[in-house]
């Protein structure tokens, strides 16, 4: 993935143009960096990029004098019209492994038999995990197969899950991922505890009374 950047020497107050004009301005961090390099880039390509990339996926920054492989390190938004104000970058190599966190989501939660027979809800407890791979192996996103679960007492551990090759786990093995719990069954106690169902009867039973 590619984004068209441009080498930026204003700062301070003189950023505020770049931004009414469609730019961000961003900076680039890496160890292998004499210094941070001041960049900007056009706002709706950044946007778009990042719906794809997320923070794992490497994306190469090129423009005039300037061509680096990155992650998204982090971003500012505007806290009243919710726009990008600035981007962090973090510079790479394709040969050095990099720290990165990437989301987990459940997959076939419909086709689980504890759902299906609605006995339980399968909970999502943990939504990232942290990894270190190079950045060809890094993923965008970790699919957890929920489909097989049928017990209450199930549960999916950061050991459980299926790692692509070359991918380590920073988190703990024994860190719970997803979790089931039981389905509240509505009981005729707890209908009488209601003070919705006992107002209701109150009144039926003075009117079968009146008559």
């Amino acid at each position: 993935m590619e984004l068209k950047v441009s080498l930026r020497d204003i700062k301070w107050k003189k950023v505020n143009q770049l931004r009414r004009q469609g730019y961000i301005p961003a900076t680039i961090y890496g160890r292998h960096l004499e210094k941070p390099i001041s960049i900007c880039c056009a706002r709706n390509e950044f946007v778009k990029l990042f719906k794809e990339a997320w923070h794992s996926t490497p994306v190469t920054l090129k423009g005039e004098w300037i061509e680096e492989m990155v992650l998204i390190h982090d971003y500012q938004l505007d806290p009243v019209m919710d726009t990008v104000l600035h981007v962090d970058f973090l510079g790479i190599k394709k040969w050095e492994k990099v720290s990165a966190e990437v989301s987990i989501v459940m997959q076939w939660e419909e086709l689980s038999p504890i759902v299906k027979l609605g006995e339980g809800t399968i909970n999502l407890v943990k939504d990232y995990l942290a990894i270190e791979a190079l950045p060809k192996d890094l993923p965008k996103e970790i699919m957890v197969d929920v489909s097989g679960i049928d017990s209450i007492d199930t549960t999916i551990f950061v050991k459980d899950l299926n790692l692509p090759e070359g991918v380590v786990v920073k988190d703990d093995p024994e860190q719970a991922i997803v979790t089931v719990m039981q389905a509240k069954e509505d009981t005729v106690e707890e209908w009488n505890d209601n003070p919705a169902w006992t107002a209701w009867a109150d009144a039926d039973s003075a009117a079968e009374k009146a008559e």
